[in-house]
């Protein structure tokens, strides 16, 4: 199963890209402290095949995250990472990967972020519209807060 979402942002792409997606793991306890406790490279340097983790406070179902770089283009900002570890994986899905492009709008200093959800649910459990929609509320609620974060902080990421 798959499913997309796009959401426009007032801030250039590669800092959206930098920021959101491809340093959300060292980022993202400053931008949303309350969900995020902490985040790391685990395997190897960032590049494709590395590992990162993503740590959760209580507010999430799940304790962490690990996910594997699958693709990645810094120059055109598009990153694929599949969910090895953690969230729901073996609970409630057998497998999960996300797919992250950034596109320039306008004069460039807007874009369009667009995420593509696969995945593929664990036998017996039936795909909920409800899940789907909270995973896409959570995207839009990372991006917002990125873009807040990124605009209140205009040295980062420059």
């Amino acid at each position: 199963m798959s499913w997309s979402i796009e959401i426009e942002c007032s801030v250039p792409a590669v800092r959206m890209f930098n920021v959101s997606i491809h340093g959300w793991h060292i980022h993202g306890s400053k931008i949303l402290p309350e969900i995020i406790k902490s985040g790391s490279t685990i395997h190897v340097d960032g590049a494709v095949g590395s590992v990162r983790q993503t740590n959760f406070s209580s507010a999430m179902p799940f304790p962490y995250i690990k996910e594997r770089l699958e693709f990645l283009d810094v120059k055109n900002m598009e990153l694929k990472q599949s969910v090895i570890e953690g969230g729901h994986l073996g609970t409630k899905i057998e497998s999960a990967s996300t797919h992250f492009k950034f596109t320039p709008t306008g004069s460039g200093e807007s874009c369009i972020c667009k995420m593509i959800a696969t995945y593929k649910v664990l036998p017996g459990v039936e795909p909920s519209e409800a899940e789907e929609t909270k995973v896409k509320e959570e995207f839009i609620r990372v991006i917002k807060a990125s873009e807040a974060f990124l605009l209140a902080n205009t040295d980062v990421c420059v």
